[in-house]
């Protein structure tokens, strides 16, 4: 997939958020003005469905051809050795749909593309069948883009009905047939989603405005642009999320097809973008705050610096709030969507009939959904805003779904506290170098704080906050069992954990929860999924 291109221009000269929406698929000025006048002229009913599932179906191209975007366990066999007939048949299935699309958007235009292609079987002279192809590849208008598009789709498709008539396609062919659709798609002046983390304004706008303006008051260039590219992001996998939801309810109504072939479309677009954003933000999130509090600090005189030390020491604490929060966020949606691929969500050609792929997909969604709620939520509550269910998501049952997942998450992460106060109360620190071995179990333990833990401090509003993180960096920062560090820890997870067993109470009694009992058997075998991912 084309690579991440820079967020936006210079700090402080555009609104980060802006910029993302009509920056990152790097369409020029008038083409962006052509595209939004035909969006607004088009009268088709549910028109921002119909151009999302395209356009999220076309970036599938790229997501798809990767392997590592499909669902089901891990394979041991190499990739060589892999039959991808049945993926071949996926994609064959999802370009059908994307001719579906077009045809929708272009309506009456749809027809002048039949006479064309009649034109081309019975016109006699090469030249004259030359020109209608080069009339064909003309691309000065979302219309003719589409039409350009509409005969990509269909002669691949002829292309992929061949390949399949074969028992067995090998990787190398299965590749060369994404990624050749994949080029032609890259030229497409106006229908070409292929860049990662890429907004659209048509159906990316966030509409609560709580959001936008707790995106819009952070100050600092570098970390509002990470933030309004989380949001964005995190939005924009909800809104995939929905779209798998519709097919999944479109399977249910008995329509012709395999209705869930073109989710496992979706879901490699989805697998794509979470991690491509949590790639982003863990390994470049701090290089780049550091970047832009290198830059504001040296804008301040020298003979300034005592008087503005207490200013530049605060908003030093604030970045690095901001980058402990978005590496959580990263590193949680890295967990949720390897549980949800690799445990919950069935392989290709595992032959599980249409009703259980149905079923299996719904779940994935209902445990995906309250995930990323719960993160736009927590991101929000780190920068200082508690943001209202009511006024972010427009689902009313958003409120009582997040709070059963915060419960649940609550459970969770106090057990794991529990079986890391077990762990450290029965080892024996004597002898340091003989722990060097043991200390992975502490490692395993700061991954799923990270994940886990750190959100959690913040929606609880945890009273000594400070001081379990601080328990927790002096965990980091030695890579030998210090027992005076380990039993500080140790303290510090025993009254955090009587915290959270306090904060599952009280989450229980709210009012959307009366009635909703906790179901213990499924937030274990949950955690299960979580320590074995």
């Amino acid at each position: 997939m084309t690579a991440l291109r820079s967020l936006v221009p210079a700090a402080g000269r555009e609104d980060a958020y802006d910029a993302l929406l009509a920056g990152t698929r790097g369409l020029r000025a008038e083409q962006r003005t052509t595209r939004d006048e035909w969006f607004q002229r088009l009268t088709l009913e549910s028109k921002e469905d119909i151009l999302f599932e395209l356009e999220v179906l076309l970036k599938a191209t790229a997501c798809f051809s990767n392997p590592r975007n499909h669902p089901g366990p891990l394979r041991r066999a190499p990739i060589v050795t892999q039959d991808f007939r049945e993926a071949t048949l996926v994609a064959r299935e999802g370009l059908q749909r994307g001719v579906q699309l077009v045809r929708q958007l272009l309506g009456e235009r749809d027809r002048a593309y039949y006479f064309h292609r009649y034109l081309e079987t019975v016109l006699p002279e090469d030249n004259l069948r030359g020109r209608l192809v080069r009339e064909g590849v003309e691309q000065e208008s979302p219309e003719q883009s589409l039409v350009v598009l509409r005969h990509l789709l269909a002669s691949h498709g002829e292309i992929f009905d061949g390949v399949l008539r074969a028992q067995r396609v090998p990787f190398r062919l299965y590749y060369a047939l994404l990624a050749g659709l994949q080029r032609e798609i890259g030229h497409n002046a106006y229908f070409n989603p292929l860049t990662a983390l890429e907004f659209r304004p048509e159906f990316d706008r966030i509409k609560s405005v709580q959001v936008l303006e707790l995106i819009r008051a952070v100050p600092e260039g570098e970390a509002h642009r990470l933030v309004a590219l989380s949001f964005l992001s995190l939005f924009r996998m909800l809104r995939y999320l929905r779209l798998l939801q519709r097919i999944s309810l479109e399977g249910a109504t008995g329509r012709r097809g395999r209705a869930t072939s073109r989710a496992y479309l979706v879901l490699s677009v989805l697998r794509s973008d979470g991690r491509a954003l949590g790639d982003y933000l863990r390994r470049r999130a701090g290089t780049q705050l550091a970047r832009g509090y290198q830059r504001e600090l040296f804008t301040v005189p020298r003979a300034r610096l005592l008087e503005q030390a207490p200013a530049l020491r605060a908003s030093g604490h604030r970045l690095l709030t901001i980058k402990s929060s978005l590496e959580s966020v990263a590193s949680s949606l890295r967990l949720e969507l390897r549980r949800a691929f690799q445990h919950e969500l069935p392989a290709l050609g595992g032959g599980v009939s249409e009703a259980e792929q149905r079923a299996r997909l719904q779940a994935a969604v209902a445990t995906l959904r309250p995930a990323l709620r719960n993160a736009i939520l927590y991101l929000g509550k780190s920068l200082g805003v508690s943001l209202e269910e009511g006024g972010v998501f427009d689902d009313v049952a958003a409120r009582r779904e997040t709070s059963e997942r915060l419960r649940r998450d609550v459970w969770m992460f106090a057990q794991i506290l529990r079986a890391f106060s077990a762990k450290v109360e029965h080892s024996d620190g004597a002898d340091r170098w003989s722990a060097v071995q043991g200390f992975q179990y502490i490692r395993e333990f700061l991954g799923y704080f990270r994940a886990m833990g750190y959100p959690l401090l913040r929606a609880g509003d945890y009273p000594k906050f400070e001081a379990f993180m601080q328990a927790m960096a002096q965990l980091e920062e030695t890579d030998l069992v210090d027992p005076a560090r380990l039993q500080a820890a140790l303290r510090e997870c025993l009254g955090f954990q009587s915290y959270l067993t306090q904060l599952f109470e009280d989450i229980s009694r709210r009012d959307v929860l009366e009635g909703v009992s906790f179901d213990r058997r499924a937030a274990a075998l949950a955690l299960k999924l979580y320590l074995g991912a």
